[in-house]
């Protein structure tokens, strides 16, 4: 199928699954180049995720002005400067020397995502359940930095028990978030969700889904 036919087919099946929210869709434009990212956007794509300095750059220099980028990769301290200039939001903050960093680079208030490992897998990045609040507290130092949500991925399995309980512990703690009513921490929206399991992360609550593989293959 074409790039267009991949977005539409995309947008039907999430509205299929919408709940409550109607979530936005960021395409992952990582793996691809200047020409993919802009064909999505011809097709009403302004969202899109890049996980690394060099391409979210190149794509920031060439394509239309009000597309947004997302870091939703691993960021690097020494790789913050070269980015925070240019990201709506970054999907993956996990740790307050990376928090010191933004708030030291940034010159206006940055929307970032709590990473979570609500998969318990050794293999995955984020901060365990019982972490989020303390770390989100201690984030309050840092004047640069809005917690707008927290982010997690689900293991790659077709299990759709293991997959709905990833993303219910994701939603339980933002909504525990919420209860706090930290000014520095609205915490309302959830990243969760990726080309094999959006669907039922929507179902879940999900706000943003990063979705690669099924817009550009």
């Amino acid at each position: 199928m074409s790039i267009s036919d991949n977005v539409r087919q995309v947008q039907s099946i999430m509205s299929a699954h919408e709940r409550e929210t109607k979530p936005t869709l960021i395409a992952v434009t990582k793996s691809v180049g200047v020409d993919v990212a802009n064909a999505l956007y011809v097709e009403g794509i302004r969202d899109f995720g890049e996980n690394r300095p060099d391409s979210l750059l190149e794509k920031v220099g060439v394509m239309p002005t009000d597309a947004r980028f997302h870091f939703i990769g691993t960021l690097q301290t020494r790789k913050v400067r070269q980015i925070i200039d240019h990201v709506a939001a970054i999907h993956s903050l996990d740790r307050l020397s990376l928090a010191s960093e933004i708030d030291k680079r940034a010159n206006r208030v940055v929307d970032c995502f709590v990473q979570v490992n609500t998969s318990g897998e050794d293999s995955k990045h984020g901060l365990e359940i019982e972490e989020v609040i303390p770390f989100i507290e201690n984030c309050k130092q840092y004047s640069h930095i809005r917690i707008i949500g927290l982010m997690t991925m689900a293991p790659l399995t077709e299990e759709e028990s293991i997959l709905r309980d990833t993303f219910r512990r994701l939603r339980v703690a933002r909504d525990e978030v919420m209860a706090k009513a930290y000014e520095h921490a609205p915490c309302t929206e959830l990243s969760m969700g990726m080309s094999n399991d959006y669907p039922i992360a929507i179902e879940e609550g999900a706000s943003f889904v990063r979705i690669g593989t099924v817009l550009v293959q």
